[in-house]
């Protein structure tokens, strides 16, 4: 069975219409420990969240991680990696970081509990809520 993940992305750096535009793409520049160890984890298949920040606030669409972690190539140095991640499709409501902080099922989600982190895991059952919220049927 596919975990499940959420990443952020500010629109104005790399946004959802981008994501859809190259179908396939590297998820590079993940600069934080806990972040990384999260892109070590996923595994080819898994299904994630993308998240706008900063601007939207909300996630948009669903990806799929195309290729497991391999060596970070925008890192000048350390041990950073990038995943690549593969459309799946748009979300057909996004779902606001408000309407998440709204519903009380979802006070554990890192995106409420840790929201600096780019990179995070959703549990099964939140992926359900999240999904039913956002109207992802797939």
């Amino acid at each position: 069975m596919p975990n499940h993940w959420l990443v952020k992305s500010e629109p104005d750096a790399f946004s959802w219409d981008q994501q859809v535009f190259n179908v396939i793409e590297p998820w590079t520049g993940v600069r934080n420990h806990m972040a990384k160890n999260n892109l070590k984890a996923m595994k080819k298949g898994d299904l994630v969240f993308f998240y706008h920040s900063n601007v939207g606030k909300e996630i948009v669409g669903v990806v799929e991680v195309a290729n497991e972690a391999y060596p970070d190539p925008t890192a000048e140095s350390g041990d950073w990696v990038c995943v690549d991640m593969r459309v799946v499709g748009p979300m057909p409501t996004p779902v606001t970081l408000a309407a998440i902080k709204a519903e009380p099922m979802l006070a554990d989600v890192a995106l409420v509990r840790m929201s600096r982190l780019s990179v995070m895991p959703i549990a099964p059952e939140h992926w359900k809520i999240l999904a039913k919220m956002g109207g992802w049927k797939r």
